[in-house]
């Protein structure tokens, strides 16, 4: 019998700053195909219960097996095949929690997709075999509390310089309706040397950040409850209109907002 199977739970106070929401998933006898992994503002880390998770950043690729990952942003989507099964928790570090929780900025890790050894070494090793052990999903993340939390302070890299700072929480709280020149104006930096400091902290420009941050709302929105049309959601989104919309989910995801719906053979719930 097919099972999809999720569970959520946020990550403690002292950890809220860098990742938010831990999410386990165990789907078995589905039919197999190619999940898409969209981008997203921050570093996605994926810890497998099971076989090692594919993931190619290119459809011409041949996939590489992970058993825990660590990937960046980028500006297209991850292909993820899979055999029907697919059994792991993720969660998305935020940009300072890519610098307290490893050791580096986001930008190192930027369109790349990194072992999670290579980066935290004996932690990763324990929180593969932890979590593999563990009973139910309550187990495993408290195994991702204790050594998460165990990790802070112990590897924190420099804080970015105020000004990117202030470019990026914009950029988040605006969910990418902004203008990098007037952000430039804001910190007083040239266009030019804000979108160099910026991607070297971030991996991304500001201009592709926005891009990611309005993609990612209008992908909250094709998922969740309201049930809203393309129209309304590429309004909502700051997109010129649904031609816009769709081109920008093209480049972005690899495919049309329907024809992602449409081909995504995972059984997803609503987005929080």
């Amino acid at each position: 019998m097919p099972l999809a199977e999720t569970a959520d739970r946020l990550a403690p106070l002292p950890l809220r700053h860098a990742v938010g929401v831990y999410r386990g998933y165990h789907y078995s006898g589905q039919a197999p195909g190619v999940h898409r992994g969209l981008p997203s503002l921050g570093v996605t880390v994926v810890v497998s219960l099971a076989a090692p998770t594919l993931v190619a950043l290119d459809a011409a690729e041949t996939p590489r097996g992970y058993a825990s990952l660590a990937s960046g942003m980028t500006v297209g989507p991850a292909y993820i095949p899979h055999d029907g099964e697919q059994y792991g928790v993720q969660l998305e570090l935020t940009p300072a929690g890519a610098r307290d929780l490893l050791g580096l900025p986001a930008a190192p890790l930027a369109a790349l997709v990194v072992p999670l050894p290579e980066l935290l070494g004996r932690d990763a090793r324990e929180l593969i075999e932890r979590m593999a052990d563990a009973p139910g999903w309550p187990q495993r993340f408290d195994v991702l509390d204790e050594v998460l939390t165990r990790r802070l302070g112990r590897v924190r890299d420099r804080d970015p310089a105020a000004e990117v700072a202030h470019v990026w929480d914009a950029i988040v709280m605006r969910a990418g309706a902004v203008r990098v020149d007037a952000l430039a104006a804001e910190v007083g930096w040239s266009r030019r040397h804000l979108s160099a400091r910026f991607a070297a902290e971030f991996g991304v420009s500001p201009k592709d950040a926005a891009r990611i941050a309005r993609f990612d709302r209008s992908h909250r929105l094709l998922r969740g409850e309201q049930k809203l049309s393309l129209a309304a959601i590429a309004a909502r989104c700051g997109y010129y209109d649904q031609p816009h919309l769709d081109r920008e989910w093209r480049a972005l995801a690899g495919a049309a907002p329907t024809a992602w719906l449409a081909e995504e053979n995972l059984p997803l719930r609503p987005l929080d």
